[in-house]
């Protein structure tokens, strides 16, 4: 593999929250009195606030800004005060790069308020070099935007960047980026069409890690 820069997505890669972010979901339609929609939910994992919106949208018509106010209050609760687990090989994978001098770069869907927040409360802040949000870019994953612009700051040729996704949506605009894609799925396993783009598909982290080294 000939690569010289390293790209994370974040929530359910880096930070065990997909979980989360669905339970407080699913427990938001409780409060205020509507049904949970998981295979809809499923659906907009990996996607940013403009991608998400229209999905729910087509589910719960005008109830949408009922449950996506119950949803955001719960989950700003949560996340903005609290640390969330990392994820398998995180730590280590990172440390391991840094040490061979690959920068590493975080593109997630996420606003860039609260990855920020994020990634300082679980500790992962000091392993980034650069930060690109969903908040950033006209066109969320599955496009391809969001990595062509972290590429672009750090100057490196997308085809020489390796990209870690979890989500279908995710692993999609990476590959169509033309950067070098893992997967290491998390609430949903790859689809037949996604296994066909070719790319690497791992456990865990530290499954990758062992790799890079063995590379």
């Amino acid at each position: 593999m000939n690569y010289k820069a390293a790209i994370f997505d974040m929530d359910g890669l880096l930070l065990d929250t997909e979980r989360l972010c669905m339970r407080v979901f699913s427990e938001a339609c409780a409060t205020v009195g509507l049904p949970f929609y998981q295979d809809v939910y499923l659906n907009i994992i990996g996607r940013n606030a403009a991608g998400i919106e229209p999905i729910l949208r087509g589910a719960y018509g005008d109830d949408l800004p009922m449950v996506h106010a119950e949803w955001r209050k719960q989950y700003d609760a949560i996340t903005h005060y609290q640390a969330i687990d990392v994820k398998e090989g995180v730590v280590e994978l990172l440390q391991w790069l840094n040490a061979n001098n690959i920068p590493t770069v975080v593109a997630t869907s996420t606003h860039h308020d609260l990855a920020k927040i994020k990634l300082n409360l679980a500790g992962l802040d000091i392993y980034f070099d650069q930060l690109t949000c969903g908040n950033e870019v006209s066109h969320g994953k599955p496009n391809p935007e969001i990595y062509l612009l972290a590429a672009e700051r750090l100057g490196i040729d997308p085809k020489q960047c390796l990209a870690f996704e979890d989500s279908n949506n995710g692993v999609l605009a990476a590959v169509n980026a033309g950067m070098q894609a893992y997967q290491i799925p998390d609430l949903v396993q790859p689809s037949d069409d996604i296994v066909a783009l070719g790319h690497k598909i791992r456990p865990s982290l530290s499954a990758v890690l062992e790799e890079l080294k063995a590379n």
